[in-house]
């Protein structure tokens, strides 16, 4: 039998263990990727009586694409940022 166990840190909340013997690896890099597993703590797998720490492997698969810094457009962000600061203006 195989199956993951991921750690999700909820600060002061605490910490709680997903284990799911029916979720597959796919699943689980799917559920980082879309947020639904936030502040992963870790993720092991269990197969058989063996236990393998795979956290850095399925954080790396479920990174999620960089955007580089050329295709953003500085100037709009500049503009909106004047435009919020004279919403705060006092007049």
């Amino acid at each position: 039998m195989q199956y993951f166990v991921v750690m999700i840190d909820y600060g002061r909340r605490g910490r709680e263990a997903v284990v799911d013997p029916e979720i597959t690896r796919r699943e689980v890099i799917s559920r980082i990727a879309s947020g639904e597993y936030r502040n992963v703590s870790f993720i092991h797998e269990i197969a058989g009586s063996s236990v393998e720490d795979v956290t850095e492997a399925i954080l790396t698969e479920a990174a999620l694409p960089q955007i580089p810094p050329e295709d953003i457009d500085l100037q709009a962000i500049r503009l909106d940022h004047a435009r919020d600061l004279r919403k705060h203006e006092r007049t």
